[in-house]
Formats: structure tokens, C-alpha cells, sequence
């Protein structure tokens, strides 16, 4: 927005609220606002305010004739350490310079006119330290709220001096700002504060003991999270009576809970233990008088059994958030649900995922108890069983996940009468049966529903066909049936992602005119679909991951996969494809390519994918001919090429040996000729974590905010809590490569995938000699050059190469003795030299040799 002027808006006289900010504003257009006297609130952020290498007094002189100004944001105009523009405002009570040109020492006494500031926000500046008139005498009186978060600049050592400026502060925010564990052994001196926010400030070492910190008897919130902090917490913590809010979250803390000072800060409404190493007693016992606890969480700490005799307790507190995800039990499989949680009756959201509680039925009596259950998060719990509902419905109920358990039987007939407000499903990775319910597709608010690898059977329902809510569906790995075309083409035209993988769907995908295209990700591999490849898939331009292998798809492969501009995954390999590949140089996103054992044919000498971030591409098992092109070798992410089984020809392509990114390299089953270039030996092989492509997706779960906000906890309402959106990541689709290795044929993903490095160039006519410097190949894990006409003798060198794990040279010409240094490579697990003219004695059967 660009203006000649505000003085227009003087005739607003009742004008009292002005948000400019995020525009092209300068000093001089501004200075019009002069004449909007009524003005109580004005935001000038993200406009270049102050230009040039000097600015003077003159700069925002206008400002002082606002005098009922009370809030002024300034953030992020590019303002300097120069402060007494700003001095005439006596009405103004918040001032925000996040994110300028502030750097060294700050002076206050040039902001001390300002006599009735409460809040001032100096974050993400360049201070160094603050001082004030004639070094400690404090003049702005008034100030309560001080946020100095990512001062990455600031004296990680803050003087006394410095703290005593701050002594009528009440709140302090230091979020992100690297700081000595000195501080909180100094800063007991500043006894008014009630909020202390020390979150990600790179503090380590143990919490100091009987000074500093112990000594703030008026704290209510304190906020720790994220930093080193190791040991016990000192029992000089106890002191600190008038806590309600505590997140030590994120540390390296020790100890049993039962035995610190944490039982008797009986004020808490909410408490954070995640992420370190308590031993957390599964009782909870340890807060038996916290009449006022709201929110506990104890993610990612061990959870230990309580003696025996421990007789069950009844709470005094009733929670509204309770969470132990992915927490380690001592005794593995003995321990079971907290009993505590049989007398909460007001839980909005449990997480009581990746916990192994031994072989646990579905608690529906948790959702009995708690009618306004709002999240119930049981993944990976150790649940068994049919899955078993109280008669009662849970209206509120939107987000239930029971994925990765045992679950067996059916899914219960009324469920979706139990729970009509559903908006997040999981169930995946059980044992469910039976048919999909016809209700689901009635569920209104219904968004993403993963059924996944289940063994459900039947036809998809047609009433989810038609579902208007839903975005995500995932019915992977089943043993779904029948046609889905025509009755389920609402399905490709409405959903974000659609996963059919997996299962007996057949029929032709045929071609429709969708009013417009949602699909970024949308999978049918492993079905029995044919026919040709529908022509709406081409205009699909937003599609991010397409996968049509294994079925039975023919035809060509249009020109129109090259106005998928944002692909970054595709699959079509296992089919009968024919014709030629298509060029498509403007495929910038895509990542992996997967067009093997198709019937495609012609040769490779236009270039089909030209970008700098192609990781896989797989061509093996058609019928291309030709040489290897040249514009592979521009190509320098590429770590994953497949040309296995093709009609190529010709000698090996020296470019290749310029793909230093190159881990995976199979040209076996063609026709080429020559020698191995000694080139070869400069790849690298390193490891990559690109070869494990991982598409998934993350929802977020608000678990706090209506809760936060109701208990009325300062920490939240101005920055928001530490665990305000818990994301929880789905994987759908997975990188998978087929290798022959050990003398059989694999199939590699995850971690696996990205160890592996390996060459296989057998069953063609290479001749000469293997190239020593082949040796230097120190992370190279598979090694095939059988099937050709190598000569001369087993290089010695290959006793460097300390990961391999399979070599196989045989059926060549190779000369001369076993290399006796062989014996030194401790990882070999498959060695073949069979079919050779080698003689003379073998290794000593020492190492590796003494298991072959």
C-alpha cells in the first residue's frame, strides 16, 4: 500500500485502533497521523520507517503528539539504538521493537518519559546489554513484561547490574536467547517476578541448589523447556509454592518423581515432565494433593512399577490433558493403565500411545467416564481383542486413533452413532474383518479415515464415495473388491490423498471431466485395474505422488505426464506399458522415478527427466535400446539407476563416473562392452538419506487451547504453550528398490535403502581386466561382475573393501589364486568365483573364509 497521506482520518473521531502494518509506508507519509488525536493503538510493523545510515530525533517527531497512544508496534522497521523519538508518549503502556537494527548496549534512561509502560517487547534484536540512568537507578516503574527472546547476541553472563534494572519486572521472556547457568544462580534477586520464561536458552548443568532460582517465592510460571539441564531437581525447588505452571520439558533430568520436591508444589494446573529421564512411578501417586492439576504430561520417561502391597488411590484432581506417549516400561509387559485414570470424569484428550502395557483391552470405559472426551490417541498400545464400546455416545469425540494394535473382529455397528462428530479415524495396522460399515460415509465432519492394512473385505462402501468432508482415505492393504469406477469417480475428484494399494480392485479407471482436481497424492498400485491410463490423470497438475504399478495398465505413456509440474513421486513399473518415455525436461519436483518391467521400448537420447533433484530412476526390465546418454551425468543427485534387463549397448559410459551422489548403480542384462573405465573408483557410494523417500503426511492436534485459556495461565495467553500442536506424522508412501545381492533378490527401504551401496554389472561383455583402484570403493556393500569375460588376476586390492558383504566374479576368465588378503575383509558374507581359471591354494579358513 502506498499513500500520499492520513490526515483524512482525522475526521474519524472516534478512531482508536490503526493497523498499518506490512505495507510500503514511509516517516513523511506517516506524519499525517499527527491529526488523529483520538488514536489509542497504532501498528506500524513490517514497514521501512527509518532509511539511510543516520537517523536523527527527527524520525517519528510526530508520534509525541499522540497522546492518548497507549499501544505502539514498531517491529521490523529497521529502527537503530537511537530511542528518544519515542520519549513524549506518557500514555503508552505496550511498546514492541521486535525485530530491528537494535544492537550493543540499550539505554532505558532514553525511554524513561514513558512513564506508564507496562510491556515492552525488545526480541530478535542485536543488544548485547541493558543499562540504565546512571547504571542501576531504575526509572520506568511501571514495567511488568519484558521479552528479550532470541537475543542471540545478549552477554550470556548477565551482570547483576544488569538484573537489578529489572527488579519491578514481573514477567521475563528470554525464549531462544544462549545464557549461562549463572543466571539462575544470580537471578533470586529479582523477587517480583511471577513468569519466567527460559525456554531453548542453552542452559546445562544441574539447577543450582539453595540459591538463585529456590528464592523466587512469588513465581506462578516457569517454563524450562528445551534446554541441557541434567541431574535432580534440588528440593530448594519445593520453595517455590505459588507454581502453577511448570514445563521442564525437553532436558536431561533424572531421578524418581516420587522423591522430588514436585510433590509438594500442590498449586500446579499444569506440568510438563517430557523428554527426560525420570523414572515415573505409574501410580502417579506422587500427585495425590494436586487438587488443582489440569494438564500432566510425561512423554518419553520410564514408567516403573509401584511396590507391592501399593494399595489404589482416588485423586483429587480431575485433568483435562493427559499424555504418555511413547514412554519405556521398566518391566516390560507387567504394568498396566494408570489406575487414577478410572476416577477422571472430565478428560478432553489421553495420548497413551507407543506404550506397551502388555496385552490391554479397549478402555471404553475411559470414554464412558468422559463425555467430553475430545482426542483419544491409543496407537501402538499393546490393545487385543474385539473392539468393545460403551452404549453411551461421546458427542464430542474428533480425533480417535487405535492404529497399530490387535484389534480383531468387525467394526462395531453403531459406532458411528457413538461417535457422530469424528473428524480424524485411525485404525490401521490391525486385525479388523468384515465388511466397511455403510455409516462411515454419514459421518459429516468425517476428514481423514485410515483403514489400512486390516484384512477387511467386501466392495467400498458407495456412501463413502460420496462423502463431502472427507480429504484423506487410506484403505491400503486389505482385501477390498470390485469395481470403483463409474460409482466412485467422486472419489479422484474430491480427495487430497487416496490410497487403494493393496488390494483386489479391479475394472477400467475411466475417463470423466471433473468439475476441478484436488488429488496431491493418489495410489491404486497392486490391484487388478487395466486398460489404458485415464486421460483426466494428465490435468491433474497439483498431483504430488502418483502410483499405478502392479496392475495391468497398456498403452503409451502420454505427453501429458509432463504437465505434472509439481510430481515429485512416480510409479508406474509392473504393467504392460509400451511405446517410448516422454521427455519431460519441466519436471523440476520430481524426485523418483519408477518405470521398470513395462514393455517400453525406443532409446534414451532425449533426455526425459532434467533436473538437479532426481534421486531414483528405475527403467529396468523393458526393452530400451541404445547407448547410455550423456545427460545422465547432469543429473547430481541421482543415487539410485536402474537399467537392469534393457537392450543397451556399447562400452560403459565414463559420465557415469561423475555422479558422486551415486549409491546404487545396476546396468546387468544388457549388451555392453569394453573395459571398466578406472574411473569408476572415484565414486564415493556414501550413504544417503534421499534414497528413502518417505511420503507422509502430519496433522496437528490443538490439545491446549480452550484449556489453557480457561485456566486463566499467563504463559500461554502471550506465547503460546510449549505442546500447543503435538503433529502426528502418517507414512504412506515408501521408497522401495529392488537389488539382486547374496545371489538373491531383495527389496530395500527405509534405513536399509539408504545403507546400501552396491554395483552389479553382470551378465554382459565386458572384457580386460578388473580395475585395481576398484579397491578404493570403502563403502560399496555389493560387488556382481559374474557373466562376462573379465580376465587376469583377482585384484588384491579388494581386501579394502571393509563393508562389502557379497562379491561375485564368477563365470569369467580370472586367473591366479584367491587373493590370501581376502581374508582380512571381516564383512563377507557371500563370495563366488566359481566357473574361473583360478588355481593354486585357498585362503586359510580364518575370519569370514572359516564359515564358507
Amino acid at each position: 500500500m502506498v499513500c500520499s497521506g492520513f490526515g483524512k482520518l482525522s475526521k474519524l473521531r472516534h478512531l482508536e485502533n490503526l493497523d498499518l502494518s506490512y505495507n510500503r509506508l514511509n516517516d513523511s507519509t506517516l506524519s499525517s497521523l499527527s491529526k488523529v488525536s483520538t488514536l489509542k493503538s497504532l501498528n506500524l510493523s513490517g514497514n521501512v520507517l527509518f532509511t539511510g545510515p543516520h537517523q536523527t530525533n527527527a524520525h517519528l517527531k510526530w508520534l509525541s503528539k499522540l497522546g492518548n497512544l497507549e499501544t505502539l508496534d514498531l517491529s521490523e522497521t529497521k529502527m537503530k539504538n537511537n530511542l528518544l523519538h519515542l520519549g513524549g508518549l506518557s500514555s503508552l503502556t505496550t511498546l514492541k521493537l521486535e525485530g530491528n537494527h537494535l544492537e550493543g548496549r540499550i539505554h532505558l534512561q532514553e525511554l524513561c518519559n514513558l512513564t506508564n509502560l507496562k510491556i515492552l517487547d525488545l526480541s530478535d534484536n542485536r543488544i548485547e546489554s541493558i543499562r540504565s540512568f546512571h547504571g542501576n537507578i531504575l526509572c520506568l516503574r511501571k514495567l511488568k513484561t519484558l521479552y528479550l527472546t532470541e537475543s542471540y547476541y545478549l552477554n550470556e553472563t548477565v551482570a547483576i547490574q544488569e538484573l537489578q534494572v529489572l527488579s519491578n519486572v514481573e514477567n521475563l521472556f528470554l525464549d531462544f536467547t544462549p545464557l549461562d547457568i549463572s543466571l539462575l544462580k544470580s537471578i533470586g534477586i529479582l523477587t517480583s517476578l511471577k513468569i519466567l520464561s527460559l525456554s531453548y536458552c542453552d542452559l546445562n548443568d544441574s539447577l543450582p541448589a539453595h540459591q538463585g532460582l529456590c528464592y523466587l517465592n512469588n513465581l506462578e510460571e516457569l517454563n524450562l523447556n528445551g534446554n541441557a539441564l541434567s541431574g535432580a531437581i534440588p528440593s530448594c525447588l519445593g520453595n517455590l509454592t505459588s507454581l502453577r505452571y511448570l514445563d521442564i520439558s525437553n532436558n536431561r533430568f533424572t531421578g524418581n518423581i516420587a522423591s522430588t520436591p514436585l510433590t509438594n508444589l500442590t498449586m500446579l494446573q499444569f506440568i510438563s515432565l517430557s523428554k527426560n529421564q525420570f523414572q515415573v512411578p505409574v501410580s502417579f501417586n506422587s500427585f495425590a494433593n494436586h487438587s488443582h492439576l489440569e494438564v500432566l504430561l510425561a512423554d518419553e520417561n520410564k514408567l516403573v512399577a509401584e511396590p507391592i502391597g501399593f494399595h489404589i488411590w482416588r485423586p483429587k484432581f480431575q485433568l483435562k490433558i493427559f499424555s504418555l506417549f511413547n514412554c519405556t516400561i521398566e518391566e516390560h509387559g507387567t504394568l498396566r493403565l494408570p489406575n487414577f485414570l478410572y476416577f477422571q470424569h472430565d478428560l478432553r484428550s489421553v495420548d497413551l500411545s507407543l506404550c506397551n502395557f502388555g496385552e490391554l483391552r479397549f478402555p471404553h470405559w475411559l470414554l464412558q467416564n468422559n463425555t467430553r472426551l475430545e482426542k483419544l490417541i491409543l496407537k501402538d498400545s499393546s490393545i487385543v481383542g474385539p473392539l468393545s464400546l460403551s452404549p453411551h455416545p461421546n458427542s464430542k469425540l474428533s480425533v480417535l486413533d487405535i492404529s497399530n494394535n490387535k484389534i480383531q473382529d468387525e467394526i462395531p455397528r453403531n459406532f458411528c452413532s457413538l461417535f457422530p462428530h469424528l473428524q480424524y479415524l485411525f485404525m490401521s495396522q490391525n486385525a479388523l474383518t468384515a465388511n466397511i460399515p455403510l455409516c462411515l460415509g454419514g459421518l459429516r465432519r468425517l476428514g481423514m479415515l485410515d483403514l489400512s492394512h486390516n484384512s477387511l473385505f467386501g466392495e467400498i462402501p458407495e456412501e463413502l464415495g460420496m462423502s463431502l468432508s472427507l480429504f484423506y482415505l487410506r484403505l491400503s492393504n486389505n482385501s477390498l473388491s470390485g469395481k470403483i469406477f463409474p460409482k466412485f469417480y467422486h472419489l479422484f475428484n474430491s480427495l487430497a490423498a487416496l490410497y487403494l494399494d493393496g488390494n483386489k480392485l479391479e475394472g477400467k479407471i475411466l475417463d470423466f471431466s471433473p468439475i476441478s482436481f484436488k488429488n496431491l497424492e493418489l495410489d491404486v498400485s497392486d490391484n487388478h485395474f487395466y486398460g489404458k491410463l485415464p486421460r483426466w490423470l494428465w490435468n491433474n497438475t497439483e498431483l504430488e505422488i502418483l502410483d499405478f504399478s502392479k496392475n495391468h495398465f497398456e498403452g503409451p505413456i502420454p505427453m501429458g505426464l509432463c504437465n505434472l509440474v509439481n510430481l515429485e513421486f512416480l510409479d508406474l513399473s509392473l504393467n504392460h506399458l509400451s511405446g517410448t518415455i516422454p521427455s519431460c525436461s519441466n519436471l523440476q519436483r520430481v524426485l523418483h522415478v519408477h518405470l521398470a518391467k513395462n514393455k517400453l521400448g525406443g532409446t534414451l537420447s532425449d533426455a526425459l527427466f532434467i533436473n538437479s533433484s532426481l534421486v531414483t530412476l528405475d527403467l529396468s526390465e523393458n526393452n530400451i535400446t541404445g547407448r547410455i546418454p550423456d545427460w545422465i551425468s547432469t543429473l547430481p543427485a541421482l543415487s539410485v539407476f536402474l537399467l537392469k534387463a534393457n537392450q543397451f549397448e556399447g562400452e560403459f559410459p565414463v559420465h557415469l563416473c561423475r555422479l558422486q551422489s551415486l549409491s546404487i548403480l545396476d546396468l546387468s542384462q544388457n549388451k555392453l562392452s569394453g573395459h571398466i573405465p578406472s574411473c569408476l573408483s572415484n565414486l564415493t557410494l556414501k550413504p544417503r538419506s534421499e534414497k528413502s523417500y518417505t511420503g507422509s503426511s502430519e496433522f496437528g492436534l490443538l490439545l491446549f487451547d480452550e484449556v489453557m485459556v480457561d485456566m486463566g495461565l499467563m504463559m500461554y495467553n502471550l506465547i503460546g504453550g510449549s505442546e500447543d500442536d503435538k503433529d502426528y506424522p502418517f507414512t504412506f508412501q515408501e521408497e522401495e528398490v529392488e537389488f539382486s545381492t547374496k545371489g538373491a533378490r531383495y527389496t530395500y527401504k527405509g534405513n536399509i535403502l539408504e545403507l546400501l551401496s552396491a554395483i552389479d554389472l553382470s551378465c554382459n561383455q565386458f572384457t580386460g581386466i578388473i580395475p585395481p583402484g576398484l579397491g578404493n570403493l570403502s563403502e560399496i556393500r555389493g560387488l556382481n561382475l559374474s557373466h562376462n569375460n573379465f580376465t587376469g588376476p583377482i585384484p588384491t586390492t579388494f581386501s579394502k573393501l571393509k563393508q562389502i558383504e557379497s562379491l561375485d566374479l564368477s563365470y569369467n576368465n580370472l586367473n591366479g589364486r584367491i587373493p590370501p588378503q581376502l581374508t582380512e575383509v571381516t564383512t563377507l558374507e557371500v563370495l563366488s568365483v566359481a566357473h574361473n581359471n583360478l588355481s593354486g591354494p585357498l585362503p586359510d579358513r580364518k575370519n569370514q573364509f572359516g564359515t564358507f
